[in-house]
């Protein structure tokens, strides 16, 4: 049995039906969706954590705490990417995506590509 829980940075009050927060850093909650061999199998929602602290590794670090294994996001600096694949959690783009369901559909179809250092920000305006 495979197991996935997904962080989806969400517009409030998070859940499929919410908007993409569309900056990864700045979203004002998460969606954790618990996906079990393929499928969803969990929904919930996790606070947002301010950046300033510990700057843009505060957030990669509280979502790896929180046991996530990929995140779909629609934008994000090149410093959180990189802390991502240091943690080994797969980041997804779900930019053209407008709500959080419609990203885990097409995340469940395999028409998501991993989010490359080409898409990342150039930071500086958050």
């Amino acid at each position: 049995m495979s197991k996935t829980i997904l962080a989806i940075p969400s517009e409030l009050p998070g859940g499929m039906d919410a908007g993409m927060g569309m900056h990864f850093g700045h979203c004002a909650i998460y969606t954790i969706v618990e996906m079990e061999n393929g499928a969803v199998s969990a929904q919930s929602t996790l606070a947002s954590i301010p950046h300033q602290q510990g700057g843009c590794m505060a957030p990669v670090q509280y979502l790896a705490e929180h046991g996530v294994t990929a995140l779909l996001a629609g934008g994000m600096g090149m410093r959180p990417l990189m802390g991502f694949n240091q943690m080994h959690i797969d980041v997804f783009f779900a930019g053209n995506y407008p709500t959080v369901g419609q990203a885990v559909e097409a995340f469940c179809q395999g028409k998501l590509n991993r989010f490359s250092t080409e898409q990342t920000c150039g930071g500086g305006s958050h």
